[in-house]
């Protein structure tokens, strides 16, 4: 009996190392904010602002539209009917917890941690006793908060009713926290309504995929925190269940449900959506190396920036169902370019640059963080933007109402999410694999990195974005052989996007200056990283100059839109013109040999580079829209 049980034990070994070489993870790994120092003039006060500032302003939003209300209405410690016009306002609370969560490793704030955990105990109290959690629903499911949801009991609906999409930012949210704090309270009322989730959907049960997407990266972190593969199975589920019409009525192009995930190509429907879906099919495929999961991710990828990004890295162009528009289809006026799209793009290449090792997913990321993602936030962090259009006449009230910035909407998905985002910037500026450290963003900061047991200690010294030069040191806990890969800006040679999309009319032919301990090297890229490879001492140091001048792009000729028009970029910005700056905007034509001035300005309490020439002033896009309402173009008449 012995000898049998022994025999068993060492089947069961060897099925569970076999089925853990068949769930490898991505081949490079993020550095973790836990490790990384900012001190970084640009992004610093920003998050700190974000820290400061917003998360107050977004609790109090909560208090004011019942985000709380609703917590303890479901738990039956208070009378009264669900508070809010959407049906996923439950997740304004979770976002906000994964913001907070994020912003205590940087910076520990005992009250506010406090505060959070008696935010959790209204969650928990509001999770019924089989871990369903969904406010409206257990509040009064014959009711509904908004009218294109319909009322029912459980699942039912789960094309627009955002259980699954409540589930989702639950486990992102619990996941952060837990990874922050190391406490599981949180984790524990997620993990409860996955196990819910497991025994409710998948072969033989539900087959209904959800209509927003998000669970399924929610599962995915799921199955690291814990290991159980039935959180990865059910993601996978999930998307496998799109496009087939077996198991459930398709929800058609705009839940992207309108082709199995393996035969998309192209990006279709509501824009937030899709990238969040996108996202989760990259982590199915670098887990599982799945081929057509991999084939389906570029196809989808190159059609993006391709032909349906816009110069400010925002996607989604479209009003009419937030949406991917046609190819090539890229309005100025009424460009949507969702705050939230925006954020999910960056997830989605941050993910696609750690299967491949590939810079260019970097660009994109660049682009759309100096741009179209931040341009979401107003100066103050109290104010925020829904769409990003690349032009307004000061009348169009494209923002949900207004034709500026606003403090909050019915449906506040941006603030929240820009919450729950911009405190985890820093855990964007390195990676490492077996043999390489990478250096993808260009931020003052000071971290520790895990290279093979072996620490690493990196500075970065710059005044990047504003200025071209990055110093760069290394001091390894003891001396050790590795590959440093520095990323090498696309919009520093003739690229601005991945694509022929957008391209320079003024080529860069200035040549980029890398030293290694004073020493200038040749410059050789590799996927778009110069690639230094030493043995490295204490106190090595790279010094990086990037040719930054100011350049003029075109669009593709297909971009009806952009035709006979040129956009101006100075480093990674993209500069816009504003009414207030320029009485004369709409007749703003530019030169081919137009000779802009550099100058040191301030947008309200924002330094910034301002260009100048004649009548003519340009300030980075991301700042306009914080004095006032008014007039802004980014493509200007060619003269």
């Amino acid at each position: 009996m012995k000898k049998i049980i022994i025999l068993l034990l060492f089947i069961a070994y060897f099925f569970n190392c076999d089925k853990e070489k068949k769930l490898d993870d991505y081949p490079i790994s993020e550095v973790s904010i836990q490790h990384v120092k900012l001190n970084d003039k640009f992004w610093l006060p920003k998050i700190q602002q974000l820290q400061n500032e917003t998360i107050k302003h977004a609790f109090l939003k909560c208090e004011e539209e019942g985000r709380f209300h609703n917590f303890l209405v479901a738990a039956g410690k208070k009378e009264g009917q669900y508070c809010g016009k959407m049906p996923f306002d439950d997740t304004d609370v979770y976002k906000i917890i994964e913001g907070v969560s994020y912003s205590l490793v940087t910076n520990p704030n005992p009250k506010l941690e406090n505060y959070i955990d008696s935010v959790i105990a209204l969650i928990a109290d509001g999770q019924e006793n089989d871990g369903y959690l969904t406010t409206w629903k257990t509040i009064n499911p014959d009711t509904t908060p908004a009218q294109w949801v319909k009322p029912g009991p459980r699942w039912y609906d789960l094309g627009a009713s955002h259980e699954l999409y409540n589930a989702g930012h639950l486990y992102e949210a619990a996941f952060a926290h837990y990874q922050a704090t190391g406490k599981k309270i949180f984790l524990n009322i997620a993990l409860k309504n996955a196990d819910l989730m497991c025994e409710t959907f998948g072969p033989g049960k539900l087959q209904t995929p959800p209509g927003h997407q998000i669970i399924e990266t929610g599962l995915i972190k799921l199955y690291r925190a814990t290991g159980e593969e039935k959180y990865l199975d059910l993601a996978r589920f999930f998307l496998d269940a799109r496009g087939d019409s077996t198991g459930h009525q398709l929800y058609g192009n705009y839940s992207q449900d309108h082709l199995p995930v393996t035969r998309q190509d192209e990006a279709v429907g509501h824009a937030v959506r899709a990238v969040y879906m996108y996202a989760a099919m990259t982590d199915i495929a670098a887990i599982q190396q799945d081929a057509d999961y991999i084939r389906a991710c570029h196809k989808i990828w190159n059609n993006v920036v391709s032909q349906k990004m816009y110069i400010t890295g925002g996607i989604g162009s479209s009003r009419d169902g937030e949406a991917f528009g046609k190819n090539y289809e890229l309005p100025n006026l009424s460009a949507y370019n969702e705050t939230c799209a925006a954020i999910g793009n960056v997830f989605w290449n941050h993910r696609l640059f750690m299967m491949t090792g590939n810079a260019k997913y970097f660009d994109v990321i660049e682009r759309t963080l100096y741009n179209g993602l931040i341009s979401g936030i107003s100066l103050d962090g109290k104010n925020f933007f829904y769409p990003n259009p690349l032009e307004s006449n000061g009348e169009y009230k494209f923002n949900m109402g207004a034709a500026s910035r606003q403090p909050w909407f019915s449906c506040s998905c941006c603030p929240t999410n820009l919450v729950r985002f911009v405190p985890s910037i820093p855990g964007l500026i390195y990676a490492v694999d077996q043999r390489n450290v990478y250096v993808n963003l260009f931020m003052a900061n000071e971290a520790e990195v895990m290279l093979n047991n072996h620490k690493i200690g990196i500075r970065q010294h710059t005044e990047y974005p504003w200025e071209n030069k990055i110093s760069i040191i290394i001091s390894p806990e003891k001396s050790k052989e590795f590959t440093l890969k520095i990323r090498i800006p696309g919009w520093s040679g003739n690229n601005v996007l991945p694509s022929d999309l957008y391209s320079y009319l003024n080529k860069n032919k200035q040549s980029i200056e890398v030293k290694v301990n004073g020493e200038t090297k040749e410059l050789i890229l590799d996927k778009g990283y110069i690639a230094i490879a030493k043995k490295w001492q204490k106190g090595d140091g790279v010094e990086i100059r990037l040719p930054m001048k100011i350049r003029q792009v075109v669009a593709h000729e297909n971009v009806k839109e952009d035709s006979g028009k040129v956009a101006i970029e100075y480093g990674p910005f993209v500069y816009c013109a504003e009414g207030i700056d320029n009485p004369k905007l709409d007749e703003i034509e530019i030169s081919d040999d137009i000779d802009f001035d550099i100058e040191k300005e301030k947008v309200i309490n924002e330094a910034v580079l301002a260009l100048k020439r004649n009548e003519i002033k340009l300030i980075p896009y991301y700042a306009w829209s914080n004095r006032g309402v008014g007039k802004m173009k980014v493509w200007f008449h060619k003269q």
